[in-house]
């Protein structure tokens, strides 16, 4: 039986497809692409019948996918990143050695670029925690992102799914200062929107645009990816490099 290809397609630019996953989703005849990847990778599907896989139900999904399957290797474009939060786990296990999954340039990474920052910087922020709101509500003893949020942290927030005003107040309580924020809603995709600010001034700043997808009739988490902490406006100078250099970096230089 052929292969199924899980193929990490980041925040949805077929830029920051791998070459590898590029090859491999050339060779596949159909392909599962959540929306709108099937417009943003359209030079790519060309020719492959494509289909969104949150169109069915999972019976639904899986007799299909084995019907693809018999004709060539199929491939799913994951969203986000299949590290965190990846709705196909339950096909990877259940396809076991017949599907391979291929990591691409995630969301979290993208982010971090478009910023041209690390969320983990020595002296500033110590560690950096990716979480979702929608997860953490899923057990009566997890914590919440207030109990996450404190000084030395950078959080991503993922499908967030509370009003920002609520939001921000969770953050500030944890951070216990007015840190920065910034707001990447459909990062790479049409529509695209990113909104820096910090704790005091977001909620202004944001207005009425539903980034979150609170208000619409459907409550399918929003493309948007927020991170927050005090690297985002930190800045290091030489000193930094140098330390690094006489305490770490020279030391691999003596033994090689």
């Amino acid at each position: 039986m052929n292969p199924v290809y899980f193929i990490g397609a980041g925040p949805g630019d077929p830029e920051f497809l791998t070459l590898k996953g590029a090859r491999l989703l050339s060779g596949c005849r159909s392909v599962f692409a959540p929306t709108p990847f099937e417009d943003t990778f359209a030079s790519y599907l060309e020719g492959k019948t494509v289909l969104v896989p949150f169109d069915y139900y999972f019976d639904e999904l899986l007799e299909k996918m084995e019907s693809l399957r018999r004709m060539g290797p199929v491939a799913f474009l994951v969203p986000g990143d299949i590290t965190f939060y990846a709705p196909f786990q339950a096909l990877i296990d259940l396809l076991g050695d017949a599907a391979e999954v291929i990591p691409g340039v995630g969301t979290a990474n993208v982010a971090s670029a478009t910023l041209k920052k690390t969320l983990d910087l020595p002296g500033v922020c110590n560690r950096a925690i990716i979480a979702s709101p929608r997860t953490l509500g899923d057990a009566d003893d997890a914590p919440t992102l207030e109990d996450l949020a404190a000084p030395g942290v950078t959080l991503l927030i993922y499908m967030n799914n509370i009003p920002l005003g609520e939001l921000v107040a969770q953050l500030r309580r944890g951070y216990g200062a007015n840190v920065p924020i910034v707001i990447f809603h459909r990062l790479c995709l049409p529509g695209e929107e990113v909104v820096s600010g910090t704790l005091d001034d977001i909620v202004d700043k944001v207005g009425e645009r539903d980034f979150f997808n609170l208000g619409g009739p459907k409550k399918r988490p929003a493309l948007t990816l927020v991170v927050v902490g005090e690297t985002l406006t930190a800045s290091v100078d030489g000193e930094w490099w140098d330390y690094r250099r006489k305490t770490l970096w020279q030391y691999r230089d003596e033994s090689e």
